[in-house]
């Protein structure tokens, strides 16, 4: 440990040495996912050691850069509005630049250079190292493109700089890209195939926040049950590998156990998994540590069957009913939340049903829920009519999210009476009095702030709720 606290302290030096050399500022925006996010940290620490120091002012920076979503038209549209503000910006500094990074930039390439005058470069996932080289094109008087898509590149060997941290909960990405071509996802064509980063590099990277005073770590990939790492390799060719690789392989149940023993008095939390690739053994590791939290994000999309084969989701509502089962047994107070795609093509009213039903059968403690979009370059855009009616769309939509508000209710009511452990992250929005933070199922929990300060571990007794929200009051011992 006292390595890596002096290697910590090595790096800060560092860090500060490059800063204060830095001349140039860059203001950067992250839209959609936590990888997003993830990834946008990842370009701050590449533009550090390029001269660029991030600034919160848009109107102060010499270089603008806006990480995309396209999962759903209404963020793709987000980002555009957003691209009219920067053009009202640069028309009064004309000197700055302003760059498209991530999904959004992958899928529209080229052409984002013909559809936003204002863009200068556009830069996709996997050539974040690049944007050096690429913003000397730029100065050089040249729009400036790489979108290529790599089979290799995990960043694993890049110190993320955290972008607007609270010194408490970071993000470790462990995967990068997705195998599983769902009919609706555009994530396979804008972040590649799937590969694991190597286990050595992760554990680094918590050591290295522990040291910093960092209480909390959430595992990221666009589908972290499918990590897989053995023998320095980062493809997922398993049935290729050596008798010996397979033996010494790395799968996600193991870097769970892994990461929760290097440090045990670290929170652990992951996301996103798919119930097709999320063993029994993740579960088991789960409940065999105390600091993972028993929190899982298990996104079902439809609780039809029918549905699900139409969105190629490579599992059935009743294995997703075995694989709740199999939660419930092993972590009885694990928090689970949902995604789920209201009208996606070809739903009927009974495919509808078999939703909600699903939704009672589980009674999630909260979800994210949306109206199918097409996107185009998936298979459903290619192959299928996107033939519900909107108005049809948005009740089902509406029923969906009314059932999920009940469920959520319900869900905080089983927290009355109850003393929790929370993680203080936050002022509450709502009062200057009181402390936000979260408890281990990932529900946000407020109570007066007394003597205590951000990143403690404080003991909550739970006295009231909302759907949302768990209020209560600090408790001694």
């Amino acid at each position: 440990m006292e390595k890596i606290i002096d290697e910590t302290l090595q790096g800060q030096s560092l860090v500060k040495e490059i800063n204060e050399k830095n001349t140039k500022k860059l203001y950067i925006e992250s839209y959609g996912c936590q990888m997003n996010f993830s990834d946008s940290e990842i370009v701050a620490s590449i533009l550090a050691k390029n001269g660029y120091n991030t600034t919160s002012s848009l109107e102060d920076a010499d270089l603008v850069l806006v990480n995309t979503c396209s999962i759903r038209e209404k963020a793709e549209q987000t980002v555009r509005k957003r691209l009219e503000k920067f053009n009202a910006v640069k028309k009064q500094n004309q000197d700055m630049k302003v760059g498209v990074l991530g999904c959004m930039a992958e899928r529209l390439k080229h052409k984002f250079l013909e559809e936003e005058k204002i863009v200068d470069l556009v830069v996709g996932p996997d050539a974040y190292k690049d944007l050096p080289n690429l913003l000397e094109e730029v100065e050089s008087g040249q729009n400036a493109v790489n979108v290529i898509l790599s089979k290799e590149e995990t960043y694993g060997d890049i110190t993320p700089v955290r972008l607007q941290s609270n010194g408490v909960s970071a993000f470790v990405s462990i995967t990068r890209g997705c195998d599983n071509m769902c009919t609706f996802c555009v994530v396979p064509f804008t972040r590649g195939r799937e590969r694991s980063r190597d286990p050595q590099s992760i554990l680094e990277e918590v050591n290295d926040l522990w040291a910093k005073g960092f209480k909390e770590v959430t595992l990221l990939g666009q589908n972290v049950d499918s990590y897989l790492w053995y023998g320095g390799g980062l493809k997922k060719d398993f049935k290729n590998a050596t008798p010996m690789q397979k033996a010494t392989s790395v799968n996600f149940a193991n870097l769970l156990d892994m990461v929760a023993k290097a440090q045990p008095r670290m929170r652990i939390r992951f996301s996103t998994s798919n119930p097709q690739d999320m063993t029994l053994d993740v579960i088991e590791s789960m409940a065999k540590h105390e600091n993972i939290c028993n929190y899982i994000h298990l996104p079902v999309q439809s609780g039809s069957n029918t549905v699900l084969k139409a969105m190629n989701r490579l599992h059935t509502r009743e294995e997703y009913f075995t694989l709740i089962d199999n939660i419930r047994k092993l972590i009885p107070d694990c928090g689970i939340s949902q995604d789920m795609i209201a009208g996606f093509p070809g739903e009927t009213e009974e495919d509808h049903q078999d939703t909600l039903t699903l939704m009672e059968y589980v009674k999630y403690d909260f979800g994210f829920m949306f109206a199918y979009s097409e996107r185009p370059g998936t298979m459903a855009a290619r192959k299928l009519e996107d033939d519900i009616p909107l108005n049809v769309k948005k009740r089902r939509l509406q029923e969906i999210i009314a059932l999920q508000q009940r469920h959520s209710l319900y869900r905080t009511q089983q927290h009355l009476g109850k003393v929790e452990e929370v993680l203080i992250e936050k002022e509450s929005k709502k009062s200057k009095d009181h402390w936000a933070g979260r408890n281990t199922q990932n529900t946000m929990v407020v109570f007066p702030k007394e003597n205590y300060k951000i990143g403690d571990f404080v003991m909550v007794k739970i006295t009231d709720c909302t759907s949302a929200t768990l209020l209560g009051e600090a408790v001694s011992g």
